[in-house]
């Protein structure tokens, strides 16, 4: 299963179009090249590597809240 994960840019290479981001307390390598102008701070979704989409600070939050009350209910859910 393949999940869309709210990960936050804490890092950019412009020039390269990649940076990292904070995936669950982890810092993670993240290619940009699929987004307009990302921003240290933005919330993404992540997959295979690249940031897919945008999302805002309200909707990242709503997600996390759900996939940790999840996590509680089935703690090898996030593993």
């Amino acid at each position: 299963m393949c999940l869309g994960i709210p990960s936050k840019i804490v890092e950019i290479d412009a020039a390269l179009k990649t940076g990292r981001v904070d995936h669950l307390g982890t810092k993670v390598a993240a290619d940009f090249a699929l987004l307009d102008e990302p921003r240290i701070g933005d919330w993404v979704i992540l997959h295979a590597g690249f940031a897919i989409s945008r999302l805002d600070d309200e909707e990242a939050k709503k997600t996390l809240d759900l996939l940790r009350e999840v996590a509680e209910q089935d703690p090898s859910f996030l593993s």
